[in-house]
């Protein structure tokens, strides 16, 4: 976790001192928290700026005009967090945070209320959640392969919200096997921090039919 890594990063994102205070906040509280709560793994903390920070702030481009949005299993807040930072101050932007383990869920709202950011935190399972949230956009970080990702989020889908899911090398494996299921538009862009990774933009999706 290099100086140069940071400076690098805050740079590309062009952001505010402010938002880059807010940043840099939230990564001392991910170290600290990570000496007894185990939030990421141990090795990525090496590389948190380019690895999750930077990685997470580039799928704000991708939710264009939409500023209220769910981020399923949040973990440690990436890409949720990142979004809230930088979401903080433009009107209307809500962040929701939806992760069932119990000490992940308060590290989250440690950092949320920290640095008043436009989020709420839930504590619970996905499928229980997200059905009851009004929401213009859905984000999920390596959280499961696209059919599952559908299966959880088909409802919210269905019209005008869009999910954003970065996904690897195997995206095009993980839309075949979606497609047995599902029928959806969509469109990829390539990853700013992974060479080989690509975000998954999607709308529209309907059940397969039989």
């Amino acid at each position: 976790m290099t100086n140069v890594s940071r400076e690098r990063v805050l740079k590309s994102l062009g952001v505010s001192r402010e938002t880059a205070a807010m940043l840099d906040e939230f990564v001392s509280s991910l170290v600290r928290w990570q000496r007894v709560k185990n939030l990421v793994g141990p090795r990525t903390l090496d590389d948190v700026w380019e690895r999750h920070i930077a990685d997470s702030a580039q799928l704000l481009d991708c939710l264009e005009h939409r500023k209220v949005l769910a981020d399923l299993g949040s973990g440690a807040g990436f890409p949720g967090l990142v979004l809230a930072i930088l979401l903080k101050g433009v009107s209307g932007s809500h962040v929701h945070l939806v992760e069932s383990n119990g000490r992940k869920c308060g590290f989250l709202r440690e950092v949320v209320r920290t640095l008043a950011l436009p989020a709420t935190v839930h504590s619970g399972r996905i499928e229980a959640v997200l059905p009851a949230l009004s929401i213009e956009a859905v984000t999920a970080r390596a959280l499961a392969p696209l059919d599952k990702l559908l299966e959880l989020t088909n409802q919210v889908l269905k019209g005008e919200a869009l999910g954003v899911f970065p996904k690897g090398q195997d995206i095009d494996a993980e839309l075949t096997q979606a497609s047995k299921y599902w029928t959806f538009d969509h469109a990829t862009v390539a990853s700013r921090t992974d060479s080989k990774a690509r975000i998954l933009l999607i709308q529209n999706v309907r059940p397969a039919s039989l």
